[in-house]
């Protein structure tokens, strides 16, 4: 064996030697992987078996991570496989943290409660059993209420007691519910819905009572105690009455007040009281009737009614007929023995020869019917009052102005209604509640007139302002006209002005013009007598003033205008 092993090595130094660098690392990865790898198997079959807490996957992210959270808090260590199942330790740990997790409702929704028996052992014991059993029942019941439309959360806690010898000595089961409704929900007001989670539990749970089960909301407050709630349930439907009432008053209020306005205006018709009368209690009646047989109902279209009525129907008739002819005889004992004929009889022996006698009985039977009726809150009484303003008339004069009070204010006159109205209004108000005379219902309308004294000081400070603003546009008006008319007598004083300037100055040129020409003739008479400078200068500047005259006869008014305004 030696010298084998000694062989081995030999070649194993010769093949070595021989071999490349790249060879040798080869060798050398695959000692180390296959080294690795052994380690690693070691690693793993020596690690301990993890137990599921739930054996369903759980794919919620934000779900798993609750769990985890809160199953850390505990001080227990987790994993969780490829396909999401959170998985602890050992056995006894999975229980703890799922009794956990059902009590604070971390158990994902759709999770089967029954999958805790789906998984066998041969180590499981009885114990194991029922409570698994006691966790799928409360989680089952847990479901079935949360189910319920109304029910935001639900924690149900179940105790289920030893078992004894003798079943009177074994404690009972209980149940205890805290339910968080959603918003808006009435299911901890409603009696049908508290009744209807009570049943539940008690078909559910074997062994469970009434007296057993305790459900309350989240406040503490218990929704099962219905003997306590009796007074309550007592307030409430006064309260309910109530609001069925007032709800009644207003419809009738607002009906009859829109009627009324409308023809009326708003503002005559103001006050309208309405008062209902009603029995809340709720009764049941039993009502027997009697009425005849109809054995052939009238021919549709027939002139006459060939109905054949009658008050009744034989239901059963007997008759009995005895006749007996010749000498009564009188039935006799043995001899020696007095009969037991009544006296009466026997003295009537041998009187009567012939008796007939014809008893006949009929059992008639009338027509019934018996019907039940619950009677619900009824109307007792509507009383209606209703205040109609009448109408305010302003006074005017002759010219069609208002008139004036000494004391400054503008007289009106009163118009009340008349009664023909005030007996129409109650009609409309009759018809519009259902009057009922039998029932004691009241109608009251009236006419009494509203206090409008600040409302008619308003109209007449509003009145006489109105005019005031009237009076001043007016002598506005007329003052603009007489600025305008000033402003044409002025315009037209200044144009007769300028007229007749202009016509002064047209005269005076033309007195100029008939100097300027008198000195031209005398010029030409005098042509062979010499100017002197200024003479023929003046004559050019004249000669130059009519041209420019003739051409220009406005600009050269304008000058002259200007040069006598300057002297």
């Amino acid at each position: 064996m030696g010298e084998w092993i000694k062989k081995a090595i030999d070649q194993l130094k010769k093949l070595w030697a021989k071999w490349s660098l790249v060879q040798k690392l080869i060798l050398a990865g695959i000692c180390v992987a296959a080294i690795v790898g052994i380690i690693a198997l070691f690693s793993v079959s020596a690690a301990p078996t993890l137990i599921p807490v739930i054996d369903a996957p759980i794919k919620n992210e934000d779900i798993r991570n609750r769990i985890i959270t809160r199953i850390n808090e505990e001080g227990v260590k987790t994993s969780v496989s490829a396909n999401g199942v959170v998985m602890v330790n050992d056995e006894a740990t999975a229980r703890r943290m799922r009794s956990i997790l059902i009590r604070e409702d971390l158990v994902p929704a759709g999770t089967n409660p029954w999958e805790l028996f789906d998984r066998e052992s041969w180590t499981r014991r009885d114990q194991d059993q029922k409570v698994n059993l006691q966790r799928a029942i409360t989680q089952m019941v847990t479901d079935h209420i949360k189910a319920i439309d109304g029910v935001d959360t639900a924690h149900v806690t179940l105790v289920f007691p030893e078992d004894t010898l003798f079943p009177e000595d074994r404690d009972a089961v209980t149940a205890s519910v805290i339910i968080t409704p959603k918003i808006g929900s009435d299911i901890t007001e409603n009696r049908k819905k508290v009744e209807g989670i009570q049943k539940l539990l008690k078909f559910a749970v074997a062994g469970l009572i009434d007296e057993h089960i305790v459900i309350t909301d989240n406040y503490g407050l218990v929704l099962n105690d219905f003997d306590g709630m009796a007074e309550f349930e007592r307030l409430d439907n006064i309260k309910k009455g109530a609001a069925l009432i007032r709800t009644l008053e207003n419809q009738y209020r607002v009906a009859i007040l829109k009627a009324l306005q409308q023809i009326y205006t708003p503002d005559r018709v103001r006050d309208l009281n309405i008062k209902i009368d009603m029995d809340l209690s709720q009764k049941e009646v039993n009502v027997e009737e009697h009425f005849p047989f109809t054995l052939q109902a009238r021919t549709p279209g027939s002139s006459y009614n060939d109905a054949q009525i009658v008050p009744s129907v034989t239901l059963s008739e007997n008759t009995s007929v005895t006749t007996y002819k010749g000498t009564g005889i009188t039935p006799e004992g043995p001899p020696g023995i007095e009969g037991q004929t009544a006296p009466a009889y026997r003295d009537m022996t041998n009187i009567f020869g012939e008796v007939t006698q014809e008893t006949k009985t009929s059992n008639q039977v009338i027509n019934k019917k018996t019907s039940q009726e619950v009677r619900t809150p009824n109307i007792d009484r509507v009383t209606v009052s209703v205040n109609i303003d009448g109408q305010w008339v302003m006074k005017y004069d002759e010219k069609g102005k208002p008139e004036i009070l000494p004391s400054g204010g503008i007289e009106r006159e009163y118009a009340p209604l008349t009664p023909e109205q005030l007996r129409e209004v109650q009609s409309l108000v009759q018809g519009a509640i259902g009057y009922n005379a039998a029932r004691g219902d009241s109608v009251t309308v009236q006419n009494i007139a509203y206090d409008r004294s600040k409302e008619f000081a308003s109209a007449d400070a509003a009145y006489f302002k109105a005019q005031n603003i009237r009076m001043a546009i007016l002598i506005g008006i007329g003052l603009i006209l007489l600025v305008i008319i000033a402003f044409i007598i002025i315009r037209a004083i200044s144009k007769e002005m300028d007229r007749r300037r202009r016509l002064e100055e047209e005269e005076r040129a033309r007195r100029e013009q008939i100097e300027r020409d008198n000195i031209l003739m005398q010029a030409e008479e005098n042509a062979d007598m010499p100017l002197s400078a200024e003479e023929q200068a003046r004559m050019t500047l004249y000669e130059n003033i009519a041209n420019m005259a003739k051409d220009h006869p406005d600009g050269v008014a304008q000058l002259i205008r200007t040069w006598l305004l300057e002297e």
